[in-house]
């Protein structure tokens, strides 16, 4: 037992030593790691602080530079200083037109980067509200003036924007990218729009009718009343909608293409995670909604203000500048919005863009401007004219008939444009009397 018990006792010993200079060879590889992940951090922190740095240009670059649109940017501020300097009304109209055009796009783009952060459903009301906005901002300017029927008209002709031209263009392309299979989307979803249009369209018409058929108990007194009280209805059915929408019946929204086949997903995942990925932060977008709507509520004042000077000028009725010219600007952000949904075979989201910006308009914005007119003191009533309420009369029986079947293809988005064709011609030949 005793050589054995040396043995062990030298082999331990010899182990020692080797075992020390490991640790301390441990020790060093440790310290260096140690400092090693000290310097990655810095670089890290380095980075991090860059990035931060970078973060606004970044967002700058993303909004004002990247969208080929912003080429016309320049053009507000320039129409501005033709206001001061030479006073020519038609110059800053137009350049006023061309500089708006831009900011009601980039709205859009903001608010559906806002949509990336609520959800599909508040998103969508969102794009309607904040796509609106440009028509909400001259409306209540030119309200402030006491120009009640560009109100009237700029707002009727978003209306009819909105639900031929917008819809028309989206159906067109949509049929034309996807003419080999069957494009649908929720047909009860739009039936409750087109009801509610029509009830607009009751809430426009029975005052007008009043007026012409001199049946008021209190001459110009009757008309008033009855548009201020249609008004308060009309809001509350709005915000009675919007309740159905939201909260009570969520399913009768659900997006037809919220469930695509198995292939689609195994193919088509990494690239739709690619494109829905959201380019600007949440405040981000928030910041820009704020910027971007007070300089178009700036540019909406010199619009309103050059548009009696822009008609003599251009020789052009008032009423077609404000059906027909200023709507397609303000509705910038949709067309551009529904045209590429409709792309993406994605109708339902086409449908509230355009059918929903229409219905949020006639349901919303025109009785806020009524109440609103009420507080100032202004006589803004729902008596569009006859020739203003017929025409949206018939365009909403056109669209609804068009929406019935619940499908859509090229045809009927060429039908649409060409029924905006025929709006257009009437209200360029069309003399407003009360102009």
């Amino acid at each position: 037992m005793g050589p054995v018990e040396e043995k062990i006792d030298l082999e331990s010993d010899e182990e020692v030593p080797l075992s020390s200079s490991q640790a301390t060879s441990k020790m060093h590889t440790f310290d260096f790691e140690a400092s090693h992940i000290g310097s990655r951090a810095k670089l890290s922190n380095s980075y991090f602080s860059k990035k931060i740095c970078l973060r606004p240009l970044r967002s700058i670059y993303i909004v004002l530079i990247k969208a080929k649109i912003n080429i016309l940017l320049p053009f507000g501020p320039l129409a501005i200083m033709l206001h001061y300097l030479t006073g020519k009304h038609g110059w800053v109209f137009f350049f006023s037109l061309l500089g708006i055009a831009p900011l009601a796009e980039r709205l859009g783009y903001a608010t559906e980067q806002l949509t990336f952060y609520t959800g599909p459903t508040v998103g969508g009301l969102l794009n309607a509200t904040f796509g609106n906005a440009t028509e909400m901002i001259i409306s209540l300017y030119a309200l402030k003036n006491g120009m009640i029927r560009v109100v009237q008209q700029s707002l009727l002709g978003s209306i009819l924007s909105n639900m031929l031209l917008v819809l028309g263009c989206a159906f067109f392309t949509g049929g034309i990218i996807h003419h080999q299979k069957l494009q649908q989307f929720n047909k009860a979803a739009a039936m409750v729009n087109s009801g509610l249009l029509l009830m607009a369209v009751m809430g426009i018409l029975l005052p007008a009718v009043l007026h012409f058929t001199h049946t008021e108990v209190h001459s110009g007194k009757s008309e008033l009343a009855l548009s201020r009280f249609s008004s308060c209805i009309m809001l509350v059915a709005y915000a009675s909608y919007l309740f159905f929408q939201l909260r009570s019946q969520q399913n009768l929204y659900g997006s037809m293409d919220e469930g695509p086949s198995e292939e689609e997903r195994n193919i088509g995942t990494e690239d739709s995670d690619d494109e829905e990925a959201p380019e600007i932060t949440q405040w981000e977008a928030i910041g820009w909604l704020a910027v971007l709507t007070l300089w178009v509520s700036v540019l909406s004042g010199y619009l309103v203000d050059a548009i009696g000077g822009a008609s003599d000028s251009l020789n052009m009725p008032v009423s077609f500048i404000s059906v027909i010219l200023l709507p397609i600007v303000g509705n910038a952000a949709e067309h551009a919005s529904a045209i590429m949904f409709a792309m993406k075979n994605k109708l339902d989201i086409t449908l509230g863009v355009a059918i929903g910006s229409s219905t949020q308009i006639s349901m919303f914005v025109i009785p806020f401007c009524v109440v609103v007119g009420w507080f100032m003191d202004k006589p803004m009533d729902l008596n569009f004219k006859l020739f203003e309420t017929a025409t949206l009369f018939i365009t909403v029986l056109v669209v609804a008939f068009m929406l019935q079947e619940g499908t859509s293809n090229y045809f009927k988005g060429l039908m649409l444009i060409l029924s905006y064709l025929i709006v257009a011609a009437s209200f360029f030949v069309h003399v407003d009397p009360s102009n």
